[in-house]
C-alpha cells in the first residue's frame, strides 16, 4: 500500500503588508510517497494573495493550515497523489523496458579451470 505525506519545506514572507507583519506570500510544497523500496515525489510553490479579512498570526500557523491555503489557490491535490502514486506503480511494474537486442547473441562467461595438484617448482 502506498502512504502519502504533504510537507510544507518553506515560507515565503513580507515583513509588513500594510498594518501586518509576518506576512506569507509564498509556500514551497511537496507531497512524497512510498511503498517498500519504492518512493515518488512531487514539489512546487503557491502564492497566495494578500489576507483580507481573517489574519492568523505567523507562529500562530499550522501545517495543515498553510497546505490548505495551497488547494484553495490551485495545487490539485488529487492529481498531485495520482502523480506520486504512478511514479511508484511505474517503478513496480515498468510501462517500459529494455531488452537485449534480438541479434546480439549473449556472451556466456566460463568457469574458471582449476587444474590438480601440479608440482610447484
Amino acid at each position: 500500500m502506498i502512504t502519502l505525506s504533504w510537507i510544507i519545506e518553506r515560507l515565503l514572507v513580507k515583513p509588513t503588508e500594510g498594518s501586518l507583519t509576518d506576512v506569507v506570500i509564498t509556500a514551497d510544497w511537496r507531497c512524497n510517497g512510498t511503498q517498500d523500496q519504492y518512493s515518488g515525489t512531487c514539489y512546487g510553490s503557491c502564492s497566495f494573495a494578500p489576507p483580507s479579512g481573517e489574519f492568523t498570526p505567523y507562529e500562530d500557523l499550522t501545517q495543515s493550515q498553510v497546505l490548505n491555503w495551497c488547494y484553495e489557490n490551485g495545487v490539485d491535490k488529487t492529481a498531485i497523489e495520482a502523480n506520486v502514486t504512478l511514479q511508484i506503480e511505474n517503478q513496480i511494474n515498468p510501462p517500459v523496458v529494455t531488452l537485449p537486442l534480438p541479434w546480439v547473441k549473449p556472451v556466456v562467461v566460463a568457469e574458471p579451470v582449476v587444474i590438480a595438484d601440479s608440482p610447484v617448482v
